[in-house]
């Protein structure tokens, strides 16, 4: 179950507390079910994977092929769709719902959202510049990057140079972030730390890719208070 990807909406920030009196930061996400709208057979396509989505949507914002097409698969309308490549297509059925129980047994996750759009930004908000010096010889230039090309060879500017531009609203994936907490009733996440977005933008949150082995908040304070039961040796 832990293939597919579920998409929720950043309400902000807050924190939790836990035993120990330990604060930690966490983001909620308010996560939405995702409905398996088809099934993707290897024979088909060449590949096994389900289609989701995700969402509420009016019908008078669909196209005609977009009408006919869920009217085809006796369901509501969704405002998403997305395809994830699965190993096997046994567990999933069109109709099926997958909710925050998917993350039951799961410690830490991948986010991926867009960063908070910022405008035109110089080059020293864009890319950390220090700026010209502000001494003698710099007239009305201090926040500007510098030279910009070479001279007659190349004489052109490369592709990739730091320079003033627009900044933010770009897709951001964070890796490994942990799962503090679950709220199945009220369908809510919570992940440590900070998250990149606005409130009330959409996150796309699944399975970590890489193999972490690292301990968790709770597992540490376990193993501080384990620590702290066991009676030291006595020293000789």
């Amino acid at each position: 179950m832990s293939e597919i990807a579920l998409i929720g909406k950043k309400i902000g920030m807050t924190r939790e507390f836990y035993k120990s009196g330990q604060l930690v930061p966490v983001t909620v996400l308010k996560m939405e079910k995702a409905r398996v709208i088809h099934v993707i057979d290897e024979e088909k396509r060449g590949y096994k994977a389900v289609q989701l989505g995700y969402g509420k949507i009016k019908s008078s914002k669909l196209s005609k092929a977009m009408k006919g097409y869920f009217a085809k698969k006796n369901t509501e309308a969704k405002k998403k769709l997305k395809e994830y490549r699965v190993l096997s297509t046994e567990n999933y059925k069109e109709g099926n719902e997958f909710g925050l129980e998917i993350f039951k047994d799961i410690k830490f996750v991948d986010t991926k959202s867009k960063t908070i759009g910022k405008g035109f930004a110089g080059a020293m908000k864009r890319h950390n510049f220090g700026g010209l010096r502000a001494t003698h010889g710099v007239s009305i230039s201090h926040r500007s990057h510098g030279s910009t090309g070479q001279r007659q060879d190349p004489g052109k500017v490369f592709k990739g140079k730091k320079m003033a531009g627009h900044m933010g609203d770009k897709l951001r994936t964070m890796q490994n972030i942990e799962i503090i907490k679950t709220d199945l009733d009220n369908e809510l996440l919570y992940l440590k730390g900070s998250i990149p977005g606005s409130k009330n933008s959409e996150v796309l949150v699944k399975k970590s890719v890489k193999n972490i082995k690292k301990m968790t908040v709770a597992e540490k304070i376990k193993a501080a208070e384990i620590a702290k039961k066991t009676p030291d040796k006595k020293k000789k």
